[in-house]
């Protein structure tokens, strides 16, 4: 849900720029050996199988609550949150993981991914989400008591604000870890997972804490059940919106911190004068 986009700016950067000057060597080179085609196919399939488990142990642990009772709504808090936090280190140097296509539309527009493979990471994201319901559906005993899709236990209106705030909260950290470079970028999967775990927390029991489409729309198709969903689609994506826009409000920089703390040599001086 997550997106360290940091983190893939180093093996696979320097393998592509490796593979494109073999190709002015080798103008033979077809389509589906280029390098940018095989990264972008390594990104998404490494977005589906994120997607995959984050959906597939967060509500795996929803319904074998509602089943048993032994996991706890704790328990369900720390299984998303961890869940994230274990896949980010995993795969956030391949793909960025984002496992969230409102966070993916954010860092595309603020342009910190590239607009065109908006797409492709969506779909990614949404199969993922697909498989995942579909396979919690064939393996536990699936009903309308224990049913894990989202929706508003109160107002739609209610779950649409805790829906937003949530998932404000949850991009101002992304954006603040994970692409601001004065970050420190190996805490970033720890903070994402830890803010999704409060997010559950909070948001859960009113409107379950989806804060991601795909968390939705997945176990929607597989069980049919669309209560409300577009408060699940508006909500994450206005919310991740706006806390993308307020962190890069107040970024100001994208120096790395040592420069920002630099101090001119002249500075002292001028001070001295001016006072």
């Amino acid at each position: 849900m997550a997106a360290h986009d940091s983190l893939e700016e180093g093996g696979v950067r320097s393998a592509e720029e490796q593979y494109r000057k073999s190709l002015n060597d080798d103008e033979g080179t077809s389509f589906w050996s280029s390098a940018v085609v095989v990264a972008l196919i390594q990104k998404v399939i490494a977005e589906a199988v994120g997607t995959y488990f984050l959906i597939f142990v967060g509500c795996g642990s929803v319904v074998l609550n509602k089943m048993y009772g032994t996991v706890t709504f704790p328990g369900v808090c720390l299984a998303f949150g961890i869940t994230v936090m274990v896949m980010i280190y995993s795969v956030g140097h391949i793909s960025g993981a984002h496992f969230n296509p409102a966070v993916t539309i954010t860092m595309a527009l603020f342009r910190q991914f590239p607009i065109k493979h908006v797409p492709l990471y969506i779909l990614a994201q949404l199969l993922g989400a697909l498989l995942a319901s579909g396979t919690l559906y064939l393996l536990l005993d699936v009903t309308d008591l224990t049913s894990f899709n989202t929706a508003p236990v109160g107002s739609p209106i209610q779950s649409l604000a805790m829906e937003f705030i949530a998932s404000f909260l949850l991009m101002f950290v992304i954006s603040g870890v994970a692409t601001d470079n004065r970050a420190i970028g190996e805490m970033a999967g720890i903070a994402i997972g830890m803010t999704l775990l409060i997010g559950v927390l909070i948001a859960g029991p009113i409107s379950g804490g989806s804060m991601n489409p795909a968390r939705t729309i997945g176990p929607a198709l597989i069980l049919h059940k669309y209560t409300a969903l577009w408060v699940y689609i508006i909500g994450p994506i206005l919310g991740t919106i706006l806390g993308g826009f307020v962190y890069n409000l107040i970024r100001f920089t994208d120096k790395p911190l040592k420069e920002v703390a630099k101090v001119p040599a002249n500075f002292v001086k001028s001070a001295s004068r001016a006072w």
